[in-house]
């Protein structure tokens, strides 16, 4: 496609013909003012700010005021952002938007990262001349993560815009007419969309400001901030962290073209809780009889060494949620032969056959941003919303495309959204879901199957088989299944890019090899074809290209005494298997060596337990469900501000255990050492390296800053220990200075952004200057990298189908319910996340309800791995009878419930 040439001020730009000329100005780094605008949202020309002066030709001398963000470019486009005219305009326009703004920028949670701070003053508004009274307005309640501060609001619409059209948000809207708009909820209460918090950073005011954030507050210049990676589901979203005073104070999404782009969940969003426990191991301790004793690194290194010499066998147990370095650093030290996944033998299983089909199938895996570009998607056996909301999110503007595609072939522009919104009112791509039962996605699903798992598995194989007659095939269907089958098979072949998802979640390799089985038919007649699979925890693909052996047979190895010691790697026992069988094996187990952030059950059986860094607090490499790599760093040094702690990454732990146990003095080792040992042992995580530059990495002889110019404090920050300033903390394993001092502007050679900042810019719109194309990739290239790419390989029919589920007589099989909020292992000791889950319960069929008298709400008493469960019951119409639904992973619901039988079922009370 042939540049686009325009002239702004004189000056002759190259830009893309498709865009307007807010978005063809902001990219090549010029500023104009705007509100309404979002590169997500589009435009609607709605606050006016964005005017430019437009000429028709050369001998126009007048020309003429457009909005620039409703105005396509044109080749040899004349236009003026300077003109006298264009800045009387917009300086008038932000006037009248700010007769009726507060004036509590000190006391706002958003100042000092407002993005109308920052227009004002672009606009050279400086002055009020407005002196009566101010319309004001009811602020409400919107729950624990938001708070409403309705009279700061403009008027820009961008909050209704994201939250009821972007994210199918409905218990948020506009009221009112003419100068008096509301936006919130018809009443006070929490906000019910699972991406909620994003209207944070939406929002252009201090209309919607972090709740969280605002009991412990500070300054956007205050915090000292590191790029992250969010470590509460598969999807490895890109974050920044925010630290003052050696807490996490808050987190913001950070931008990545091909992941998480400008959202976030809520849970990566306000989950951080834990990290900030004050009951968390903080040093390492050494257990003596029934007493903890507070050891130093040195002496918990040696005490721990002399276990290892002594031990007849030592197993590793490695965990999903530590890093790369920190389970590979584990398998340098007990041996390959001796190292354990930490995966129950059925994610193992699972785990497994989906690298197996990533590797070996030859179809693509998408990236959360080429999900939307899909236009027809089959998800096999996963409730995303409650696992990935982030990819829920972009399922949802994949099914939107039909609305874009149908606005094309009448010439609206891709950023005209309310044109597309007018020209196609819900239209969408077909979305199809197999689940247990209903899913937050149901409202735009085109068709839903509520089936048990092996159902769901034969729906998915009978799909092959009917689009491919070599795949195998599936007998006895219902005709009314049958016929939906050949809807879906239809819709997939006449699509041009569809898409499967599926996943672990379930626990079934059957529903796994489905989906590939489907994607595998679909390659012959379609050009291209998508495949996903989601994965529990952040580390999960990760762990699996490590290898090593299961959960289970470590549990059986150490209870059989063929080994007498184990090291446990972030990990709690109880959350996967019964408690019975975790207290037979750590009774047999003479020592036991724990490394983790959190007290947990586990830690109760501890020897020693060293205190490891939580995500915020460590480098480290995670590897998402799509197979990219990704860094995470240390947002601060927790011994800065208390002496007496040592919390170390486990990785750091690890490695200098190994030099102990081998007799060499200790020295403390460079993540980029582990990172080279890693790829030298395990080449087929090679690409880590190229996830992030080296520590050694400068921009102009410097560092990185971690901290804004204005930081402020720093010598008071410690006065609590000694009025005396020490050196600030150095850190040899990343490019990040802990302070101000540092490299701080955007540039094109590295995309690891600890926070967003740019002249002029302070508030999240200045993602604006990082990126040559705004909403595209990072000028350094997006973060992260792939490890493994479509090759031409032949993947064979998958061909072992599972029987239809049958009932049994006074059994029920359990199957797992998944919360947002609870089901996530770490996010659920985050004090406002406890808020928001539900307590743990039992979801019955209804007509198997009223077999057996049982009132909805009364208390079950039932028996399941030879642990009794007390638990209030309700009921669903969609769940299939014989089955009985539980939230697995909440605390006391261990993972391998999951397709086990629950008996001895029976009611306590009404």
């Amino acid at each position: 496609m042939m540049p686009t040439m325009i002239y702004v001020d004189g000056k002759k730009y190259n830009v893309n013909c498709k865009d307007n000329l807010l978005h063809a100005c902001l990219s090549v780094g010029l500023d104009i003012p705007y509100f309404c605008w979002h590169p997500a949202l589009g435009s609607v020309g709605a606050c006016r700010q964005c005017a430019v002066k437009y000429y028709q030709d050369s001998t126009d001398s007048s020309g003429r005021l457009v909005m620039s963000c409703m105005t396509p470019v044109i080749n040899g486009a004349l236009i003026s952002i300077c003109d006298k005219s264009a800045q009387e305009f917009r300086k008038s326009i932000i006037e009248l938007l700010m007769i009726n703004h507060p004036h509590d920028c000190p006391i706002c949670a958003e100042a000092g990262h407002c993005h109308l701070q920052d227009m004002t003053v672009m606009n050279g508004h400086t002055l009020r001349r407005y002196r009566f009274n101010k319309r004001t307005h009811h602020n409400q309640n919107l729950g624990l993560f938001i708070s409403h501060e309705m009279n700061r609001c403009i008027a820009c619409y961008r909050c209704v815009r994201y939250y009821k059209d972007y994210a199918d948000g409905k218990d948020f809207g506009v009221y009112g007419a003419s100068e008096n708009i509301y936006f919130g909820r018809i009443e006070d209460g929490a906000l019910e969309n699972e991406l909620s918090g994003n209207l944070i950073e939406i929002c252009p005011t201090g209309v919607f400001t972090d709740k969280t954030h605002s009991g412990r507050y500070n300054r956007k210049w205050d915090m000292q901030f590191s790029p992250g990676i969010c470590h509460q589901c598969s999807l490895g979203c890109n974050i920044i962290l925010g630290e003052r005073y050696g807490e996490l104070r808050r987190i913001e999404n950070r931008y990545n073209g091909m992941v998480n782009h400008y959202f976030l969940c809520d849970r990566g969003r306000f989950g951080y809780g834990y990290v900030n426990l004050q009951d968390r191991p903080k040093y390492p301790m050494y257990r003596q009889g029934s007493e903890w004793i507070q050891l130093n690194s040195g002496q918990a290194l040696k005490c721990a060494a002399d276990i290892i010499r002594k031990a007849k066998r030592v197993i590793g147990i490695g965990s999903s949620r530590a890093s790369i370095e920190s389970n590979f650093s584990l398998l340098s030290l007990v041996g390959e032969n001796n190292f354990s996944t930490g995966f129950l033998s059925s994610e193992q299983i699972c785990i497994d056959l989906v690298l197996q089909i990533l590797r070996d199938s030859g179809i693509h895996t998408p990236t959360l941003r080429e999900i939307e570009s899909y236009d027809a998607i089959l998800v096999l056996g996963e409730d995303i919303t409650q696992v990935a909301a982030r990819m829920a999110l972009a399922v949802r503007q994949a099914t939107k495309g039909r609305a874009r595609d149908l606005a094309k072939k009448q010439k609206i522009a891709d950023w005209h959204s309310a044109a597309i919104m007018n020209s196609s009112v819900d239209v969408r791509y077909p979305l199809f879901l197999t689940s247990v039962d209903r899913t937050r996605l149901d409202d735009i699903a085109t068709w839903s199957y509520y089936a048990s798992v092996e159902d769901q598995a034969r729906f998915g194989f009978a799909i092959a088989n009917r689009i491919d007659n070599s795949a195998p095939g599936v007998t006895d269907l219902s005709e009314s299944l049958c016929n939906q089958i050949d809807i879906i098979v239809n819709t997939l072949c006449n699509a041009k890019k569809p898409l499967i998802i599926s996943g672990t979640h379930s626990g079934s390799p059957a529903i796994i090899q489905a989906a590939a089985n489907i994607a595998k038919a679909l390659k012959g007649c379609v050009e291209e074809v998508g495949l996903s699979f989601l994965t529990q925890t952040v580390n999960s693909i990760g762990l699996g290209l490590i290898g090593g052996f299961s959960l289970d047979v470590a549990l059986k190895e150490l209870s059989n005494g063929e080994a007498d010691t184990v090291i446990i790697l972030e990990k709690d026992l109880y959350r996967d298997i019964s408690q019975n069988i975790i207290n037979h094996s750590l009774n047999y187990t003479k020592q036991i060596i724990l490394l983790d952030h959190q007290h947990t059950k586990t830690s109760q059986h501890a020897n020693i337990i060293f205190s490891s860094a939580s995500f915020a607090e460590s480098d480290g490499t995670v590897i998402n469900q799509e197979c990219r790599a990704q860094r995470f760093f240390q947002a601060y040094d927790p011994s800065y501000y208390d002496e007496n702690v040592e919390i170390l990454a486990s990785w750091r732990w690890l490695d200098a255990l190994k030099q102990t146990v081998n007799n060499c003095f200790v020295d403390w080792n460079q993540l980029d050492n582990v990172i080279n040992s890693c790829i030298r042992v395990l080449p087929i995580l090679s690409g880590i390296k190229k996830a992030a530059p080296s520590a050694n990495f400068r921009v102009y002889g410097q560092k990185l800053a971690r901290s804004p110019h204005r930081y402020s404090g720093r010598t008071a920050i410690r006065s609590n220990i000694s009025v005396h300033e020490p050196r600030q903390p150095q850190d040899l394993d990343s490019m990040f200075n802990f302070s101000m001092e540092g490299y701080q502007e955007p540039c094109s050679n590295h995309s690891q952004i600890p926070f967003v900042w740019a002249p002029g810019w302070n508030s999240p719109q200045a993602w604006n200057k990082f990126q040559n194309t705004i909403g595209e990739a990072l000028r350094g290239g997006d973060p992260g990298e792939r490890l493994m790419e479509v090759h031409d390989k032949t993947l064979h029919w998958f061909t072992n189908i599972p029987n239809a589920f049958k009932a049994k007589a006074k059994r029920w099989r359990i199957v797992p319910y998944f919360h947002l909020f609870g089901s996530e292992e770490m996010t659920q000791r985050s004090d406002v996340i406890k808020k928001c889950m539900p307590e743990p319960y039992l979801m019955m069929n209804l007509q198997d309800a009223e077999k057996l008298g049982i009132h909805e709400g009364s208390s079950i008493e039932c028996q399941c791995c030879g642990e009794d469960f007390f638990l209030p019951v309700f009921f669903s119409p969609n769940l299939q009878s014989g089955q009985i639904g539980m939230p697995i992973g909440f605390p006391g619901l261990f993972l391998s419930l999951c397709g086990e039988d629950l008996c001895n079922l029976r009611q306590v009370k009404k």
